[in-house]
C-alpha cells in the first residue's frame, strides 16, 4: 500500500511541476504570423469608412488633448489663477493622463497615435500606408489648432497676455540643449509605443493590448517631467507648430 502511494506521489510529482513558466515564457505555444508590411500606397481606403472615422478618431483626441493641456499650462502660468500651483508635475499629469485616456479610447479605431511624430514612425516601419500617414498627420494638425482655437476663443486676454501657453528654450539652455532634449523625449515616447503596441507581445501576452495605454501614457508624463524646465517640452509636432504660428502671428502684430 505505501509502494503504491509513493509511486502515485511521484507521479503527480512529474504531472504537476512546481515550478511553472511565467510571463512570455508560459506561451511559446502560440503561433504568432509576422504581418506583411504595409503597402505605400494603398487607394482603396479613401473607399473605405473606416479610413475616415479613424482620421476623425486622430481629429478629436488631438483636439481634447490640446484643450486640456493648454488651459493646464496657462493656469500654471497665471498668478491670479486657482491653478497656479499646480506646479510641473500638474502639467506632466495634464498630458500623460490625458494620452492614457485617448489612447485607451481611440486604439481600436485608428491605433491611438496622436501625435505625427508616432504616425511617422510607424510609417517608417511600415506599419501603415503613406495614404493614411499623409491624412492622420493632416487630421492631428487641424484638430490641435482647432482645440487652441477653442480655448483662445473664450480666454481671448490670458491667451494673448501668455502667449498662447506657447514654449520656449529656458534661460541657460542653448537650442542646442533644446533640441537634443526634445530628440530624446520624442525617442522614448516612439519606442515605448512599438515595445506597448509590438504583435509578438500581444500574441505572447493577452493582457498587452490591454495595458498599451498605460506606458504610453507613463511615458510622456515622464518625458515632461523632464524637458519641462528646458524647452517646455514639444514631442508633439502638431502642438510646437501652433506654438510656432501663434508666434508669428504675435511678432506680425508688434
Amino acid at each position: 500500500m505505501a509502494e503504491n502511494k509513493e509511486e502515485d506521489v511521484n507521479l503527480g510529482a512529474n504531472k504537476y511541476r512546481e515550478t511553472q513558466p511565467l510571463g512570455t515564457a508560459a506561451q511559446t505555444d502560440k503561433d504568432y504570423k509576422e504581418p506583411p508590411p504595409a503597402p505605400l500606397f494603398e487607394p482603396g481606403e479613401l473607399s473605405s469608412w473606416s479610413f475616415y472615422r479613424a482620421g476623425i478618431a486622430e481629429f478629436m483626441a488631438t483636439f481634447l488633448s490640446l484643450y486640456i493641456t493648454i488651459l493646464t499650462v496657462m493656469g500654471l502660468k497665471r498668478s491670479d489663477s486657482l491653478c497656479s500651483s499646480v506646479g510641473i508635475q500638474g502639467v506632466a499629469w495634464a498630458f500623460g493622463g490625458m494620452i492614457f485616456a485617448l489612447v485607451y479610447c481611440t486604439a481600436g479605431i485608428s491605433g491611438g497615435h496622436i501625435n505625427p511624430a508616432v504616425t511617422f514612425g510607424l510609417f517608417l516601419a511600415r506599419k501603415l500606408s503613406l495614404t493614411r500617414a499623409v491624412f492622420y498627420i493632416v487630421m492631428q494638425c487641424l484638430g490641435a489648432i482647432c482645440g487652441a482655437g477653442v480655448v483662445k476663443g473664450f480666454m481671448v486676454g490670458p491667451y494673448e497676455k501668455l502667449k498662447g501657453g506657447a514654449n520656449f528654450v529656458s534661460p541657460g539652455y542653448t537650442k542646442g540643449d533644446g533640441l537634443g532634449a526634445e530628440i530624446i523625449g520624442t525617442f522614448v515616447l516612439v519606442y515605448t509605443v512599438f515595445s506597448a503596441t509590438d504583435a509578438k507581445r500581444s500574441a505572447r501576452d493577452s493582457h498587452v493590448p490591454i495595458l498599451a495605454p498605460l506606458p504610453i501614457g507613463f511615458a510622456v508624463f515622464l518625458v515632461h517631467l523632464a524637458t519641462i524646465p528646458i524647452t517646455g517640452t514639444g514631442i508633439n509636432p502638431c502642438q510646437e507648430s501652433w506654438s510656432c504660428y501663434h508666434l508669428q502671428q504675435r511678432r506680425g502684430m508688434e
